[in-house]
């Protein structure tokens, strides 16, 4: 079982995608883990040959159970050691007849939700379709949305707890971008054009070479300083709660494959269908509030990252320039860093290239 988050201590599978004989390569997904947060898709991370698949459907298990067995290209098939048959029998929690699952399927029942009557608790088909034909209960929060605002709130409380955050903002005249962003619009099909978003995202990215520190996790009392950019992007759900999947090596994405990433990460998140490495590997956080209204975001730093960007709403301001003073269209960036990991200077410095970038958005 991965460990798909910070603050996570198990996970249910809901599918396998392979079967066992199934040859895999790295990157190719092999089933869905719901978390509190989301179902996410395993990645594998070697090549092979799919050997036993050891959990079923529907077991709950602790991150670093065991789930399958992948043999190496070309190696003799093993036998899973007694002692790991019998801590995975023990984890088992949801015992289902076959006819009985495929009827939950079909009516559409949770068997998390039903009470088995069958031999030492197992579900039947009877126990399902009364559970179908139950009276709905009272209307609460879906349990999902309980679990995940849990999940949230763990990772902040520990943030909270644990960070001593700085806070620095900055308001950054968007002209030159907006209007070299209407120029490329004006040559593409509706759903072709480019957001907003983008710019800000490349913009980070790029600022983020020159003060890697900023890019960085901090692990057991030192800072952890990674080469690649995989920049966080918070998505809120509709059904409420937050995920924040990372698009990886921002910095070196132009601005048609970033607005690409965007929207898939989106479809993805919005249909329970993002991919582990997506969860885990992001090195910053970028949360931007503007199409709420809101002008200015002081964020919370998702452990063990060490900074977090937010951008409000762009709004017309009056802005002074060369002794002129007109309106230009104003945008309010802050960061929240880690005061263990970096200082308000280097702070002031990842600023204040950010605002430079932005100026020359045809660079970006």
């Amino acid at each position: 079982m991965p460990s798909l988050g910070a603050d996570m201590q198990e996970g249910t599978l809901i599918e396998w995608s392979v079967k066992c004989g199934d040859p895999v390569k790295r990157g190719d997904i092999i089933g869905v883990i719901r978390t509190e947060k989301a179902d996410i898709e395993v990645e594998v991370w070697e090549d092979g040959v799919i050997d036993q698949l050891l959990a079923k459907p529907g077991d709950t298990l602790p991150v670093g159970a065991l789930l399958a067995v992948i043999r190496g290209a070309g190696k003799p098939a093993e036998k899973l050691p007694i002692s790991e048959e019998k801590t995975l029998a023990k984890a088992e929690r949801i015992k289902v007849s076959p006819l009985a699952r495929r009827t939950a399927q079909e009516l559409g029942v949770d068997l998390a939700q039903v009470h088995g009557t069958g031999p030492q608790g197992a579900i039947t088909q009877d126990d399902v379709e009364k559970a179908a034909h139950a009276p709905a209960p009272a209307a609460v929060k879906p349990a999902a949305f309980e679990g995940m605002r849990h999940a949230i709130a763990a990772a902040m409380a520990r943030s909270n707890r644990e960070i001593p955050h700085y806070y620095l903002e900055t308001r950054i005249d968007m002209d030159r971008a907006l209007k070299f962003l209407a120029s490329q619009n004006e040559k593409r099909p509706v759903q072709e054009r480019l957001l907003n978003v983008v710019v800000l995202i490349k913009a980070v990215a790029m600022a983020l070479r020159e003060i890697p520190e900023l890019n960085a996790y901090w692990l057991e009392d030192r800072l952890e300083a990674k080469e690649s950019i995989h920049i966080g992007f918070a998505i809120s759900l509709r059904q409420g709660g937050l995920v924040v999947p990372a698009i990886h090596d921002a910095d070196k994405k132009n601005l048609n494959e970033l607005m690409e990433a965007v929207r898939d990460l989106i479809t993805r998140a919005r249909a329970g269908r993002l991919r582990g490495s997506e969860i885990t590997d992001g090195t910053v956080t970028i949360t931007n509030l503007g199409d709420l209204g809101v002008e200015t975001v002081h964020g919370v730093i998702y452990p063990p990252q060490v900074a977090l960007i937010g951008f409000g709403r762009i709004v017309e301001s009056p802005w002074a320039e060369n002794g002129m003073l007109g309106i230009r269209p104003v945008l309010t960036a802050t960061l929240a860093g880690d005061h263990r990991a970096t200082d308000g200077h280097r702070g002031a410095q990842f600023l204040t290239a950010l605002n430079r970038l932005l100026q020359e958005p045809a660079k970006l």
